[in-house]
């Protein structure tokens, strides 16, 4: 597993990050980077309460990329009705959700599936070629 944690007051200082802590990790950008641009300007919006920051969290497990943006507001969950941002995390997200958290937190978080990336030029499985003079 792999694991970067950082508070923030910024969507922007968020994206910044992000992208960086990405990049460090040899992964694609996006749409993760998209996915926390729209979550982190949530938590800066609607979940900042005055002296607290939002927390931004990324890990990698079995090839998913998990991001959970942590603010001090519980009381206000997403609703039936997801505004524009939370439809494109849904469009771009293979699943996302909130999770309740200790008073008075909640967390959004959203799950990308990292495709592997092609060893070679070649696709499929090599285990069937044939190696070296036959007959």
């Amino acid at each position: 597993m792999t694991l970067f944690k950082r508070p923030t007051s910024s969507r922007r200082s968020a994206r910044l990050l992000a992208a960086e802590q990405l990049r460090s990790w040899g992964l694609p950008l996006d749409p993760a980077r998209q996915v926390i641009a729209e979550l982190s300007a949530n938590a800066a919006t609607h979940g900042r309460t005055p002296g607290r920051d939002f927390r931004l969290l990324l890990y990698v497990v079995a090839g998913t990329l998990r991001i959970e943006v942590t603010d001090t507001r519980a009381d206000r969950l997403p609703t039936a009705r997801p505004g524009l941002g939370l439809l494109l995390v849904d469009a771009l997200a293979d699943r996302w959700g909130v999770t309740q958290g200790l008073p008075p937190r909640k967390t959004v978080w959203a799950e990308l599936g990292l495709a592997p990336k092609p060893e070679s030029a070649c696709s499929g499985d090599t285990g069937a070629l044939l190696q070296g003079p036959q007959g």
